[in-house]
């Protein structure tokens, strides 16, 4: 019974901690796009770290505040973590994204449909990504480097896998390194979620305009998810050059496995004699 209790108590706050990063995450994008009051992609990223570190402060001490499923494998393969709780944190991290966006669609339904009459836009149309992309992501960023032939052929499904893989495993590499009580050279106290939040943040700044940064299956997938109900159909899922399972599922999965065994296996047996 009380492992039982633990394991609710954990997915509760995995759940909660994913809907407060996706609703501030993505809506800073639904006000980005929609509305024009956050400039710049470093606006926009600044919120993303922010979010995810007050998520840490929340809910870190109840469930060690994954909120990826990316992050979740990567402590079950390098760290210990109960591999028979990985389907639960998942779905819960799932579920969490998939309620943001509700509330977010509930919230700026009105702006979004002013916004698509204005420009044309039909969803699940060609082009319709421009306000899919609101939701989950499209490679490449489709306002940033477009949407047409010409902008696909800039980044293929390797390159945006490449990108999506490479910021996932950056991602568990620091938080590994943050979060090790071996490492003399960690934050102290609580800094650690806040330099978590800033390493998401330049992460953005660097490969949103390739693949929108997403680093996170749970925080892409939910998203996409809703918006494949709300209307955008095969321009959600599949999406409109296929791929979103290799580039924004398999690849963050890949590269966090990979950015935990960076640190474990390679830096982290020097810091063994210096264990507290």
């Amino acid at each position: 019974m009380g492992a039982r209790h633990d394991l609710c108590g954990a997915c509760l706050a995995e759940g909660i901690g994913t809907f407060l990063l996706v609703f501030f995450g993505t809506g800073s994008v639904f006000v980005a796009v929609l509305t024009g009051a956050l400039q710049g992609l470093f606006q926009v990223a600044v919120v993303w770290g922010i979010v995810i570190a007050l998520g840490i402060y929340a809910a870190g001490a109840i469930s060690g505040a994954h909120f990826n499923p990316a992050v979740t494998l990567a402590c079950a393969v390098w760290r210990g973590f109960p591999r028979a709780r990985i389907l639960p944190y998942a779905l819960a991290q799932l579920a969490g994204a998939f309620m943001a966006s509700c509330l977010l669609y509930a919230l700026f339904q009105g702006i979004l449909n002013d916004y698509e009459l204005a420009r044309g836009i039909v969803r699940g149309a060609r082009g319709s990504q421009e306000t899919a992309m609101l939701f989950g992501e499209y490679f490449p960023h489709p306002l940033q480097v477009g949407m047409s032939a010409a902008a696909f052929s800039r980044v293929s499904v390797a390159t945006a896998m490449l990108a999506e893989g490479t910021g996932t495993a950056i991602l568990v590499f620091v938080i590994f390194s943050l979060t090790d009580p071996r490492n003399p050279g960690r934050p102290c106290g609580g800094l650690a979620a806040l330099f978590i939040g800033l390493t998401v943040s330049i992460l953005i700044a660097v490969i949103a305009p390739l693949t929108q940064a997403g680093f996170n299956p749970a925080r892409d997938f939910g998203p996409r998810l809703f918006a494949w109900l709300a209307g955008w159909d095969g321009i959600a899922i599949p999406g409109p050059r296929g791929g979103f399972f290799t580039v924004y599922i398999l690849a963050p999965i890949m590269g966090g496995i990979a950015g935990g065994g960076i640190y474990d296996l390679l830096l982290r047996r020097f810091l063994a004699d210096n264990a507290t």
